[in-house]
């Protein structure tokens, strides 16, 4: 078992239609058929929604994509028409608001990996594959891959994993031309990013991507390149051979998994609340993270 500690009560704003309550955003849907997407400073790991929020993170989040999209304008369109709040909703949505375009979602995890870390290390050390790929032998934990790879996963419900599947999977789900546009375009955004990172002393070792289809064109959705969907590792630190320093949760998933938590993630008891210590190390690491990225304060 996993999901929510307490999944949280939609706010009822006039005008909007409650969609749904993912790990981290509200989505709902405008008189005009547009989707509103509102990032909460909620926190996931381990597959559970903490009890513990972090401050300024969904601002981060939504203020950090934002930056990206216009980064990567001339590779792939976005879905975002504005960030204005709508009428009548809290004026704490300032700032962590996306009105988008309704996309026709791919049902596919849209992933690049240049470094061997994670899932894909798990299938690396059973099989020297990754997502059917065959890769070198001698690789170990943050190891620079040779090229970076499409390694497309399944999407699973909240408190599910997401199941990594070969291309040609993808290919029978979505058909051929649609899994190239889907694995070329991933590509080139993770090479665009890398790069952008890298002159800034961060390593993107991987990274995962929603598409959508707009009529006949593909948009880029959801989140990107943030520390929820990414791994950054500072360049100056990077040492192969076990895990790397990161911009995302580790203090989170340190705390919950060392004795001070007295928590069993095997165990079907939800976490526990986080140490204010823990939240404000994490709620610092966030926003280093965009003002490394972005070359901007908080």
């Amino acid at each position: 078992m996993s999901g929510f500690v307490e999944k949280p009560e939609p706010l009822q704003v006039p005008g909007l239609v409650h969609l749904h309550t993912g790990k981290v955003r509200e989505l709902y849907r405008n008189e005009a058929g547009e989707l509103v997407m509102v990032a909460s400073d909620r926190l996931s790991a381990y597959d559970w929604v903490l009890p513990s929020e972090i401050p300024d993170k969904g601002r981060v989040l939504t203020q950090l994509s934002l930056w990206w999209f216009d980064q990567l304008a001339d590779i792939v369109p976005n879905h975002v028409i504005s960030t204005d709040v709508p009428q009548g909703a809290p004026a704490d949505w300032a700032g962590r608001t996306l009105v988008c375009k309704s996309l026709e979602m791919v049902p596919v995890e849209c992933v690049a990996r240049g470094y061997l870390t994670g899932s894909g290390l798990l299938e690396y050390n059973e099989t020297r594959t990754v997502c059917g790929l065959a890769l070198p032998e001698g690789l170990v934990d943050g190891s620079e891959l040779p090229a970076p790879i499409f390694t497309p996963a399944a999407k699973a419900a909240v408190g599910e994993h997401d199941e990594n599947v070969s291309y040609e999977e993808v290919a029978r789900q979505v058909g051929a031309e649609t899994a190239a546009q889907l694995r070329q375009t991933t590509l080139a955004v993770y090479g665009r990013a890398r790069d952008i990172a890298r002159e800034r002393g961060l390593i993107l070792a991987d990274t995962k991507f929603e598409f959508g289809f707009d009529g006949a064109d593909l948009l880029i959705g959801d989140e990107v390149l943030t520390p929820d969907s990414s791994r950054f590792w500072p360049a100056d630190q990077w040492e192969p051979g076990h895990a790397q320093p990161s911009y995302d949760k580790q203090f989170v998933r340190n705390w919950l998994t060392s004795p001070a938590s007295g928590w069993d993630r095997r165990s079907e008891q939800p976490p526990p609340a986080l140490p204010q210590d823990v939240v404000d190390a994490t709620r610092a690491k966030y926003i280093e993270a965009y003002e490394r990225l972005t070359g901007t304060a908080w």
